[in-house]
């Protein structure tokens, strides 16, 4: 029997999180989770960076952020990393937001909503602004607590609505499918298969 990959994990908001573990129970390559650390927001992940890079000497680190304004994934890392990235951080990159990823299992997403499939992008990582693009996708969704839970309060300056995380979170984990996702994303295929073929470097022994 394979020993799992010990892996530690930290993230820039809840549903990279969510969407990080369910592609962990996905794939074939056995992992065995860690301490997850989540504080919110892509400036915690852009500060501890560093010392997550140091740790992985002693255990792999996956860290997951958005690529937001940055022009390339290998521009966002080479921004945060004071020193280079040890082969043992895995820093893998949503094009341009995790919610790209969260829409790219459209057939899901529509039915999740309760929206047509052909509202959902096709190419989700031409969009400039998919936190937007779903939001709007789930106004027009039926499902008033879906919407109430999901969207901000017209009145609201908050970006989302109040139980955001949660409600996509919950699809997520029961019925958003990386397998079919990874077709419509590359960041997301890429992400997938660096993950499989991942084997950690353990020092020598003193």
């Amino acid at each position: 029997m394979t020993t799992p990959i010990p892996l530690s994990l930290a993230f820039e908001d809840a549903l990279t999180e969510s969407l990080a573990l369910k592609i962990l129970r996905t794939i074939p390559t056995q992992y065995a989770t860690r301490t997850i650390y989540n504080s919110g927001g892509n400036g915690y992940l852009k500060r501890t960076i560093n010392g997550f890079n140091n740790a992985a000497k002693g255990t792999p680190f996956l860290g997951g952020t958005d690529l937001d304004r940055y022009d390339c994934p290998s521009a966002l890392i080479d921004d945060w990393l004071t020193k280079p990235k040890h082969h043992n951080l895995l820093v893998r990159v949503a094009v341009r937001e995790a919610e790209a990823w969260v829409l790219a299992d459209r057939d899901s997403f529509a039915n999740f909503i309760g929206i047509n499939v052909t509202m959902v992008p096709c190419d989700v990582e031409a969009l400039p602004n998919p936190k937007e693009t779903l939001i709007q996708l789930v106004r027009r969704s039926r499902k008033k607590q879906l919407r109430d839970d999901i969207c901000p309060p017209e009145t609201s300056t908050s970006r989302i609505g109040p139980n955001y995380n949660a409600r996509l979170g919950s699809f997520v984990s029961e019925s958003w499918n990386p397998t079919v996702a990874r077709l419509n994303s590359r960041s997301l295929d890429r992400t997938m298969i660096r993950l499989v073929a991942f084997r950690p470097q353990w020092a020598a022994p003193a």
